[in-house]
């Protein structure tokens, strides 16, 4: 049944993958489309063929690869306790190879996914509650003598590994749902905040994990202290962490723990949604924190992808990542589908300076979990049935293979137009072989046609109602020609 369940699969991403070997002549650009009801599936589509640029197109997208701006890390997902649980136990090993390889690797059509994020301790997506420093009679454990990793020995470590057994370019960061319940002022994992006399335990907590983790062979380039920290969850482990608190965490403690360190982890602030920019800000204007800080993260789940550019206007030289946004059941994801999706998450998220955009749920199973509260209408990448090993790949899976699969780590995002009605767009520069990448959303319920103008010539092309697509073509071939 393995071989049955696998075949599908391995011939559509064979005949995708084909099309990226098959000579093409210079001025021809190869196109892979993707419809929102998965008839279409990252199917390669005929080549445009470039042509003197007449300038007839009503709807024209400009490609400018003399202007760059900020290096992509990457796209991906992130390895939940349920996602890591799933993979490990529900698939068996000639599947979990299969499924890993087609989302990690390069060859044969594979993703190449090259960024993913863990939680430290139990999310949501977890299948029971739990922090890496449970004492046994609750009391405080300030020298962290109770400390272990090993919740995570049966699935997330070694899911973990094998992810980057595959790619070893992947880029792992880290994010703390809650302090253990013995630090905050709630005594518990639900709710309740970090008690300030325990900001310096909970800064070597983190570090202990990065260190635990890098110890088991899963390195943590990035963290953030603290996931979604307005926000506290009635029935699962969250914290409200503010904007002074965080400053005074990074600035006091854990800053200079990572300072003396001299190797890292990246510092990522907020972690949280759009609508709240001025929280990032307050971190980012404090003197003594803003030294420590890499990057500001966001998620998806109120306001608009907007809000990142002014946080980047203000502060430049700091990064920007999307590092959560989950598909699942409800509006306006249901309705919007695949191009709100590419669009948001993909597009807009790098026109607004992110470096790398991570979905959430890796996998999930056929009743949307396994969960311990929150979410129960979520989507992952893929859906793992965890009667059979099945694996059906969603809306989520085929907006990041339109990035990840011709996105590669290094390459710098160039400029190109702005929005034109119902097509968005975004465009980058791979840095090792110098070929152009443009993705197109087309959210109209019609199908549309364009043209893409790079220097003197152009080509045209008709995308089909709500899909998106992915042109690739290399400017020095063309030069040569």
């Amino acid at each position: 049944m393995t071989q049955q369940l696998i075949r599908p699969l391995q011939t559509s991403l064979l005949l995708a993958s084909l099309a990226l070997v098959l000579p093409l002549k210079a001025q021809d650009v190869a196109a892979w489309i993707t419809t929102a009801d998965h008839k279409t599936a990252l199917a390669a589509s005929a080549p445009a063929r470039f042509i003197a640029d007449d300038g007839t197109e009503t709807q024209r997208i400009l490609v400018d690869d003399t202007r760059r701006f900020q290096e992509i890390v990457g796209f991906g997902a992130s390895l939940t306790d349920s996602s890591a649980w799933l993979i490990q136990h529900k698939l068996d090993p000639e599947q979990r190879d299969g499924l890993l390889k087609e989302l990690f690797g390069r060859e044969n059509g594979g993703l190449g996914l090259s960024f993913s994020r863990l939680t430290i301790g139990a999310s949501d997506f977890s299948r029971h509650h739990y922090s890496l420093d449970d004492t046994p009679d609750g009391k405080p454990d300030p020298e962290l003598a109770h400390f272990s990793i090993d919740e995570n020995r049966g699935d997330v470590i070694p899911v973990a590994r094998a992810m980057l057994a595959i790619n070893p370019q992947l880029k792992i960061m880290a994010s703390p749902w809650s302090a253990p319940g013995w630090m905050k002022d709630s005594n518990s994992l639900i709710q309740g905040t970090l008690l300030p006399k325990y900001y310096d335990a909970f800064s070597r907590y983190l570090l202990k994990y990065v260190d635990a983790y890098a110890a088991e062979g899963v390195p943590v380039f990035a963290l953030t202290v603290q996931n979604e920290p307005d926000y506290e969850p009635k029935d699962y482990p969250g914290m409200r962490l503010n904007a002074p608190a965080r400053a005074r965490l990074i600035s006091d403690h854990l800053g200079p723990m990572i300072a003396a360190r001299g190797d890292g982890p990246l510092i990522f602030d907020w972690d949280h949604n759009w609508d709240k920019p001025e929280e990032p800000l307050g971190v980012l204007a404090d003197a003594k924190a803003n030294p420590y800080v890499a990057a500001v993260a966001w998620h998806c789940y109120g306001g608009d992808v907007a809000a990142q550019s002014p946080v980047h206007d203000a502060f430049p030289d700091k990064d920007a990542y999307m590092t959560e946004c989950s598909g699942g059941d409800w509006e306006p994801v249901r309705s919007g589908g695949l191009p709100l999706q590419m669009k948001n998450i993909i597009i807009r998220s790098a026109r607004h300076w992110a470096r790398g955009a991570l979905f959430w749920n890796l996998a999930l199973d056929e009743n949307n979990g396994p969960y311990a509260g929150g979410c129960d209408t979520c989507r992952g990448v893929v859906t793992i049935d965890s009667r059979t090993g099945t694996v059906t790949r969603t809306d989520e899976y085929y907006a990041l293979a339109h990035a990840s699969r011709f996105v590669r780590p290094g390459a710098h995002r160039i400029a190109s137009s702005e929005a034109i009605g119902d097509l968005d767009n975004v465009a980058f520069r791979n840095a090792d072989d110098g070929s152009l990448v443009l993705l197109v959303a087309n959210s109209a319920t019609q199908r549309r046609r364009f043209s893409v103008g790079h220097g003197e010539r152009a080509f045209h092309y008709t995308l089909p109602a709500r899909s998106v697509a992915t042109f690739v073509w290399n400017p020095d071939a063309m030069q040569h020609d």
